[in-house]
């Protein structure tokens, strides 16, 4: 297995499909990347809002709930999702730091092999893991079987259609 792809500081951007290209190549408003491998990648940057994948009150809930060990980003948001999707899918995602390059907009860019509805989707199913683990901790059988039964109804494709749909992200938010 190799390493993991993490952030570097070069002015190219290798993505996961072996393509390459340049930090000025993507936008603050992109989701997605056309690349030339044929292939469309789900794009996110430290910009954009974890509220993209996730409803604000679960948002919230999370940045109560989770201890971040990080100083220079000590609230839970979009880094900490992609991290974990990083960790999960190391060889499908492509972490970038261009914090050195100021004519970017964004310090840090996240390119993956997936498009954006199933990014959308991976991010979703490892919150729910990210859920079930806390839940188990608790020490609390009944409320874990209440939320594994909870899951057990909850269907991550539909949820996100219309997540997305309410979100309207072609129309109203770049970010989303």
């Amino acid at each position: 297995m190799s390493e993991p792809r993490v952030p570097g500081t070069a002015d190219a951007i290798e993505l996961p499909c072996g393509e390459t290209i340049g930090h000025g190549d993507l936008d603050l408003g992109m989701r997605e990347y056309d690349c030339a491998c044929g292939e469309t990648h789900a794009v996110v940057m430290d910009v954009h809002p974890p509220e993209r994948f996730l409803p604000e009150f679960l948002v919230e809930v999370l940045r109560e709930a989770v201890e971040t060990t990080s100083e220079e980003m000590p609230e839970f948001g979009t880094p900490h999702l992609l991290g974990v999707v990083l960790e999960e899918f190391p060889e499908q995602v492509v972490a970038e730091d261009a914090s050195e390059n100021a004519d970017v907009g964004y310090a840090l860019v996240w390119v993956t092999e997936f498009d954006a509805r199933r990014l959308h989707e991976v991010i979703v199913e490892l919150v729910i893991e990210l859920m079930e683990h806390a839940v188990s901790h608790a020490e609390d059988d009944g409320a874990l079987r209440e939320f594994e039964e909870q899951m057990t109804e909850f269907d991550v494709a539909e949820f996100v259609e219309r997540y997305r749909a309410e979100r309207d992200l072609e129309a109203e938010d770049p970010y989303a």
